[in-house]
């Protein structure tokens, strides 16, 4: 039986150095995320055979009960989803980063972890680009300072920002508005862009995108048990 993931993946990677060679970029400098979100172990067993190397989470307890069933350790974590407090020891326990950022409390609550732990991660801040009190997120006239409080106050790993924009707006002035976050930040990752608008997220620079359904296709109702 054919291996859709790899269909998909090898026609999202003819995709990303397309819009790469468009924007006069070298696609090796863009990562691509595979969101695990509701998706079955066999599909992301499908796609870690397909080559692919990054993963991203939504939630704790699924990426546990998830990765807790696939027996290689060929790949890098990311959690991109709403982050508790009370999580955060489980977070640097499991995750290489955490891309979702996005409040003093979090970050101090991680440093103690990471204390704990004797480990370090990478951190992404989330910026709420556009000031939506439904999304998580940090005001964009709030990013600067809570960066520098990040690192000076707590020494975690800054790497970048991320943002999700407004799902009736044009995200390209969302991705342009975050880059200029990013560039004034000196960073090195700018991760935006998924599914629908990844080929725009590029051409505005970005250097991770968080593709879901383009790759494994629908999701399930709900996380296998």
């Amino acid at each position: 039986m054919e291996n859709i993931i790899h269909t998909n993946y090898q026609k999202i990677k003819s995709e990303i150095k397309t819009a790469c060679t468009n924007s006069n970029r070298d696609p090796n400098n863009v990562k691509l995320i595979a969101v695990c979100k509701r998706q079955p172990i066999r599909k992301i067993k499908q796609s870690i055979q397909a080559g692919i190397k990054i993963y991203g989470e939504n939630r704790i307890q699924d990426a546990v009960n998830r990765w807790s069933k696939i027996k290689t350790e060929n790949y890098q974590l990311s959690f991109i989803g709403p982050l508790q407090t009370n999580k955060s020891e489980e977070a640097v326990k499991l995750f290489n980063m955490v891309q979702s950022l996005d409040r003093e409390k979090l970050a101090k609550s991680l440093s103690k972890a990471q204390q704990k732990l004797k480990k370090n991660i990478e951190y992404m801040v989330q910026v709420n680009t556009g000031n939506e009190v439904q999304k998580s997120g940090i005001k964009p006239n709030e990013v600067d300072n809570f960066i520098k409080t990040c690192k000076d106050n707590y020494g975690l790993n800054i790497k970048g920002v991320m943002c999700i924009p407004p799902i009736d707006e044009n995200p390209a002035l969302h991705f342009a508005f975050l880059k200029k976050i990013y560039q004034r930040n000196k960073l090195d990752y700018l991760s935006m862009g998924m599914s629908s608008d990844f080929k725009t997220a590029i051409e505005f620079g970005a250097t991770h995108i968080r593709i879901g359904s383009s790759l494994f296709g629908e999701r399930l109702e709900k996380e296998e048990a």
